[in-house]
């Protein structure tokens, strides 16, 4: 006798009470762009229906997206001046504390996510202080700037910190900061397994980081390592990281499935640019069933092992959810 799989599969409700895996609205954190300036509302070419918007804009969308149930955003700043340190990033009148604070004065049910990076702060597109003698990111140098940058979004109200730069150390040196300053219950999702992939380009249309010079090889990680991208994480988890991620998602779901076997800890993944502008595109000409696609790469994510997905499909998917 041979086994009858389709016996569970004929009749409609049937599959559904058997469904193992369920996407909800909850999973999603949904990404902003904060530009300095008023009135701001500009669509990115390479990312249809993602903007840069300022502050008055942000807290529109914010709106638009309680009406989801979509409650939890990460922002990025774009400021108008750059400099080699990212200055703007370390100011508690810059882009982002600025953002922070109009968005929980006018949204404090929102929960606010904040990606703790310098690339789109300073002139170079590099996430920190440059180590010019080596072509790369100064190590030691920029976890001491990281610590302030974290300070200055917590006290700005920031509800999770996000540090996305790959510095060997900086989540230790992150929660020294913000213990330091009294801030210990205020949670980190770090970026802990981050891979220097060519999936991130429509992100440096949007956030306008893109590296004057070189790229981020020396500090993300090689796309064909696996033991070092489970060791990574591991490591984030042992110096206090609350929350682990692995950016990007769909080309490595066995790394999300390898650091989910491996943690207890929430694990996050970011559905980035690439990923998002390809959907996209495939969906304009026709080639697929955009929702229907578009549904079922979530759904991977969340197959794989994933908590958590950041996304710009945040809205579309919660409009099918609520459907």
């Amino acid at each position: 006798m041979f086994k009858r799989f389709r016996r569970l599969r004929i009749n409609e409700n049937l599959r559904n009470l058997l469904t193992e895996t369920k996407l909800d609205v909850n999973d999603f954190i949904y990404p902003l762009f904060v530009k300095e300036g008023s009135g701001i509302k500009n669509e990115i070419s390479s990312m249809p229906g993602v903007f840069q918007m300022s502050i008055d804009n942000i807290i529109k969308e914010c709106d638009e997206l309680k009406k989801l149930n979509l409650r939890s955003i990460i922002l990025f700043g774009i400021p108008e001046v750059k400099d080699s340190i990212g200055s703007d990033a370390l100011c508690d009148s810059g882009v982002i504390a600025t953002a922070i604070r109009e968005i929980k004065k006018a949204h404090p049910d929102m929960f606010v996510v904040t990606d703790l990076c310098f690339c789109e702060y300073t002139d170079h597109g590099h996430c920190g202080i440059l180590d010019m003698e080596n072509e790369t990111v100064d190590n030691d140098a920029t976890l001491k700037i990281l610590g302030e940058q974290a300070v200055v979004h917590a006290k700005a109200g920031a509800d999770m910190i996000a540090p996305s730069g790959m510095m060997d150390g900086m989540i230790v040196a992150i929660r020294e900061a913000l213990d330091k300053e009294g801030f210990i219950n205020l949670p980190i999702m770090s970026y802990s397994t981050k891979f220097a992939s060519s999936y991130y380009g429509p992100f440096r249309d949007v956030a306008e980081s893109a590296p004057s010079f070189g790229d981020r090889r020396s500090y993300q990680m090689n796309p064909a390592n696996r033991r070092e991208a489970i060791n990574e994480s591991i490591e984030d988890e042992k110096e206090g990281a609350d929350i682990l991620m692995v950016k990007p998602a769909l080309a490595y779901m066995d790394i999300i499935r390898d650091i989910r076997e491996n943690t207890s800890l929430p694990l996050a993944v970011y559905n980035v640019s690439g990923e998002y502008a390809m959907l996209k595109m495939a969906g304009k000409m026709g080639l697929v069933d955009y929702d229907r696609v578009m549904m079922e790469t979530l759904l991977g994510f969340k197959r794989a092992g994933a908590d958590i997905i950041i996304t710009y499909h945040a809205k579309e998917a919660a409009r099918i959810l609520s459907s």
